[in-house]
Order: C-alpha cells, then sequence, then structure tokens
C-alpha cells in the first residue's frame, strides 16, 4: 500500500534525478519509457504504474498505452482509446490529475475487468506535461487496497511525471534532429553524384536525378546508397 511521508521525498528526489539522468542520455525511448514506470512503481508502492502517450499521427488523436512495469499480459495487450474516452483521455484533455478510490465504480474506468482479474483498486492519473504546458501523455498508477491519494502524493507524482515528459520530448527531438542530419546529408551526397554524372556522361541535371533515383529503384537501394557507389567510382578512377 502507498504511504508517502516526509521522510520518504528524498526517495522521489532520487526518481527525478534518475529520469533527469536520461535527458542526456542516448537511450531509445522504448527504454526511457520502461524506466520511468518502474522507477516511480519502485518509490511509491503501486501495484502497476502505465504511461500512456498521445500519438498525434492520427486524425482524431488517440492516445496509446506504451510502457508499465508490470510483465502481466492482461494489462500489457494493446490498447488505444480517442481522446474523450476513459480516465486516460478526461486527464489528457482536462490537463489536471483525477483521483479514484474505487475503479471499479468509476464510470469513466473502462477496463473493470481487467481491473477484477488483477485486483486493482485505487488510481491516481496524472498527465505529462512540458515547460508550455503541452500534455504529451498520461500516468497511472494503481493500488491493490483501497487508497486515497494527499495532495502531497499527487503532488510528487506529478513532478515525477513531467520530468518525465521532458525526458520523453528531448528523446523524440534527438531522433527527428537525427533524422532531418540524414536526409540533409543524402540530399548532399545526390548532388555531389548529380554533378559527376553530369560531367562524367554529360547528362543535365535531371537526367543525373532520374538516374540515380531509377537505379536506387532497379537495386532495391536507397539513393544515399547509390550516391556513395558514384562517388566511390569518381574517386578511383
Amino acid at each position: 500500500m502507498v504511504n508517502i511521508i516526509p521522510e520518504t521525498y528524498d526517495k522521489y528526489i532520487k526518481a527525478v534525478m534518475d529520469i533527469s539522468r536520461v535527458i542526456t542520455s542516448d537511450l531509445y525511448l522504448e527504454d526511457i519509457l520502461k524506466l520511468i514506470v518502474m522507477v516511480l512503481a519502485k518509490v511509491t508502492g503501486v501495484e502497476i504504474c502505465s504511461l500512456w502517450l498521445i500519438d498525434e499521427s492520427t486524425d482524431p488523436l488517440k492516445i496509446r498505452l506504451k510502457a508499465s512495469q508490470t510483465i502481466d499480459p492482461v494489462y500489457m495487450k494493446e490498447r488505444a482509446l480517442n481522446m474523450e474516452e476513459g480516465v486516460v483521455g478526461f486527464v489528457a484533455t482536462n490537463k489536471s490529475p483525477l483521483i479514484i478510490e474505487d475503479v471499479l465504480k468509476e464510470s469513466r474506468f473502462k477496463e473493470k475487468e481487467m481491473a477484477k482479474k488483477l485486483g486493482l483498486v485505487s488510481m491516481v492519473s496524472v498527465p505529462l506535461q512540458v515547460h508550455d504546458e503541452k500534455v504529451i501523455g498520461v500516468l497511472n498508477c494503481f493500488t491493490a487496497e483501497t487508497h486515497i491519494f494527499s495532495e502531497t502524493e499527487v503532488n510528487l507524482i506529478t513532478t515525477v511525471a513531467n520530468q518525465a515528459a521532458v525526458a520523453i520530448m528531448n528523446t523524440e527531438l534527438m531522433v527527428k534532429t537525427r533524422v532531418i542530419e540524414e536526409e540533409l546529408e543524402t540530399r548532399k551526397m545526390v548532388e555531389r553524384a548529380k554533378e559527376v554524372l553530369m560531367n562524367k556522361r554529360n547528362k543535365t541535371g535531371e537526367e543525373a536525378y532520374q538516374w540515380i533515383r531509377k537505379r536506387s529503384m532497379d537495386t532495391r537501394k536507397t539513393m544515399r546508397t547509390v550516391a556513395e557507389a558514384v562517388l566511390l567510382s569518381e574517386e578511383l578512377e
């Protein structure tokens, strides 16, 4: 059962520090999400801690279960809700925590059969917010006994959640940056390869580009790989 008292603040501080470390790490997003739920479950003593992220690639938006420290397949099945659905949808939309004493009596909680199987009773759900107050997801904590989460407990969990949001956003930014850098590098290589073809084979810029593109399709290799081969052949001559 959760029992957060002033003497345990250091555990939460350590949890924030653990999550802060991944902000500058090279961990993949999946690893970071697992770390967040494991750390929070450990310091709070809750039965299950789960993390949901808003999928901005869908229209309308959906919020999807991404990580939990439990390995129970009943809980870890792939799940997604619309933004107006369930507890997570409510918390994400309203940007505020929700405390539920008994999930079986809460109309917003959609998976009562699962809760019965796993023995889940009380929960607190808090939004994952970054500095500009944008909500990117929701963090849930479930207990196996009846528990009313205090304001102090909610504030501490929210602090960890917000730090987690920064780590997640930072990781996504790093991935996007790498993709952009790779795209720019590919364009540079293709341009250099075009110049080689224009000079060596008397092609126009458009003809050189189409040659690289066709070669890429015929060989099922990326345009970057084809461009690299053209540049390598130039160096070997």
